[in-house]
């Protein structure tokens, strides 16, 4: 840093990359992202109103209100899964097998999401179980995970249903429980779903940085409606997962983040609600006007601009995609 009379300079060095920090993306890295990190970390210690803000801030995020939705759901609907369990087929000294592994609660997991994706769980477990002997498996639960990820998987030129998920991420707990239960989960959901539409209305007010790559929202009243109900699928993903910067989605780590990831992407990439067009250049080019790539949850590259359906709802490609 420098002192003048007239002016103060800052010099940023930006070939010494920082141990202690996650490094920028290639793009990125300029003197004013690196500036604007540095300001992000402050060493001071908070006032008694900014740990307030911050507490609340981070019990009333998307990450922790899901945490405790999933955890419920999951004491909630324990019982039906295990009649589910037990009604499939397997020997009792199989279902005693799946119900102590540590499969079991991760095999509860993947039945709540084939049910928010419309399937009849108590068939389709059934069907699986009667698809290839069990005998020789060292983790029952393990194997009808898989089993379960493959059949659930939406097939090719089908018309899919909406799934059953809260702000476009969380599969929907459903089914017999008890009313208290219900209750916790339904003010969760719908905590989830108000702050998820403030974070979309704030980033498009305040022009976030990874509100460019979606393009710009329609003017109308419904349809811009219609548009923030999608935005606030990206917007919640970030808060769940605490994506900063310029990306999108940022870089996907765990499974259950890729799962999410792919979901916000097709957010973001919907047909019908999502009604985005590109800025249009002075050539009135728009797909000209798009410079960056996103890279998308499953890994491939490519720009989400969208146009406006003519008549109903129709498929429109991202920008660049051969037919």
């Amino acid at each position: 840093m420098t002192r003048g009379r007239e002016s103060n300079i800052a010099y940023v060095a930006l070939d010494k990359p920082d141990e202690g920090h996650a490094p920028p993306e290639p793009d990125e890295v300029n003197a004013h992202t690196v500036l604007y990190g540095v300001l992000q970390h402050s060493g001071a210690e908070l006032s008694a109103h900014q740990m307030i803000v911050e507490e609340q801030e981070r019990w009333s995020s998307i990450a922790q209100l899901g945490a405790e939705y999933e955890t419920i759901g999951a004491v909630a609907q324990r019982e039906r899964w295990i009649k589910a369990i037990e009604a499939s087929g397997l020997t009792p000294g199989q279902v005693g097998q799946v119900l102590a592994s540590d499969s079991f609660g991760p095999l509860t997991a993947e039945l709540r999401r084939a049910e928010a994706n419309h399937h009849d769980v108590d068939r389709l477990l059934s069907a699986l179980v009667k698809r290839r002997l069990l005998d020789d498996a060292d983790d029952i639960g393990a194997v009808l995970i898989s089993r379960l990820q493959k059949a659930a998987q939406p097939k090719q030129g089908k018309r899919r249903r909406e799934p059953k998920l809260i702000v476009g991420l969380i599969a929907v707990a459903d089914g017999p429980m008890s009313e208290a239960m219900a209750k916790a989960l339904a003010e969760r959901a719908d905590l989830m779903e108000g702050r998820a539409m403030t974070l979309a209305e704030q980033a498009v007010e305040a022009r976030a940085p990874w509100m460019k790559r979606l393009g710009v929202g329609p003017t109308t009243d419904a349809a811009r409606r219609r548009w923030l109900h999608e935005v606030r699928t990206v917007a919640a993903y970030r808060d769940r997962y605490r994506v900063e910067g310029r990306r999108v989605l940022g870089e996907p780590r765990s499974d259950a983040q890729k799962l999410d990831a792919a979901r916000a992407s097709r957010r973001s990439a919907a047909p019908g609600p999502l009604l985005m067009t590109p800025p249009r250049t002075k050539r009135g080019s728009a797909a000209r006007s798009s410079q960056g790539d996103e890279r998308s949850g499953s890994g491939t590259r490519s720009q989400f601009w969208l146009s406006r359906p003519q008549e109903g709802r129709r498929y429109v490609r991202p920008v660049g995609h051969q037919a």
